[in-house]
């Protein structure tokens, strides 16, 4: 079993989960994080402290797909490993369905 981070993370980005991971495996994208499930220690203090629920156990079901398109973003996007700023607009995409649509496969900047 490992953590995904799946899109609700999309636009929100809020970081906390860099903050409290002890193995520092999340790596950032230009619209959202994903985490290196080969990296992931399986602790689950992200779990606990994403203020979206964004991130999920793998082992529910429908998870495939972030589980691959975590692992392959993690292995080209900049590690991230202390928070940074929260997107401006954070509020206008809480809570808003279909956001996948929204993810940008660009990498982020890493910190």
């Amino acid at each position: 079993m490992t953590y995904v981070v799946t899109e609700a993370c999309s636009k929100c980005i809020y970081m906390v989960c860099v903050e409290v991971c002890p193995v520092d495996c999340f790596y950032e994208g230009k619209s959202m994080l994903v985490l290196y499930p080969e990296q992931c220690i399986d602790c689950g203090v992200c779990l606990t402290e994403c203020p979206v629920d964004a991130i999920l156990q793998d082992s529910e079901g429908g998870l495939a797909k972030w589980l691959e398109l975590n692992t392959q973003h993690a292995r080209v996007w900049p590690n991230i490993t202390s928070k940074g700023g929260v997107p401006p607009d954070v509020i206008r995409w809480l809570g808003a369905i279909h956001r996948f649509e929204l993810f940008n496969p660009l990498t982020g900047k890493g910190i």
